[in-house]
């Protein structure tokens, strides 16, 4: 199952570049692939050969190190999927704010999921390094959260 697709024309604001239009469609590219279509081969193919980092510590470096997590994630939970609310554009940083959620039912349902904020830094036109704070919604989430977070996987500073 898919999850849904993410329409780029509402969440541009109007006073971004083309260069902030372009950055920001790059983050959005990425989570549609990867979290909502679970699309890990063409992930793969499209960071091959390219360095990028991961600051989140329960996470392995790396592009696999993302397709690792998100695969099993989806294992897991095959519904999961990522809605986003606002994108925040600044020089080569991107910003999503999302919605997300491991169940079809509860897409849209405020009290259910997880709010996560992720940003990616931009350079020559590709995502390479990301950060992300995640903070369970509902009881179930942030138990959830509880029970697979603490494993550290890669060396990078979270800042």
């Amino acid at each position: 199952m898919h999850g849904p697709k993410i329409d780029i024309n509402q969440l541009t604001k109007p006073h971004w570049s083309e260069n902030d239009l372009h950055n920001a469609k790059l983050a959005v590219e990425f989570v549609q692939r990867i979290m909502n279509d679970h699309d890990f081969n063409g992930i793969r193919e499209l960071f091959y050969g390219q360095q990028y980092i991961q600051h989140n510590r329960n996470i392995a470096d790396g592009i696999e190190g993302v397709i690792e997590t998100v695969s099993s994630l989806v294992n897991n939970a095959p519904e999961f999927s990522y809605d986003i609310k606002h994108i925040f554009v600044d020089g080569d940083h991107v910003v999503l704010h999302s919605h997300v959620t491991l169940k079809a039912k509860h897409r849209g349902i405020e009290t259910e999921g997880f709010n996560i904020v992720d940003t990616w830094r931009v350079e020559n036109g590709r995502l390479v390094e990301h950060w992300d704070t995640i903070q369970g919604i509902s009881f179930s989430m942030r138990l959830y959260a509880l029970l697979t977070g603490g494993k550290v996987r890669n060396k990078n500073s979270i800042f």
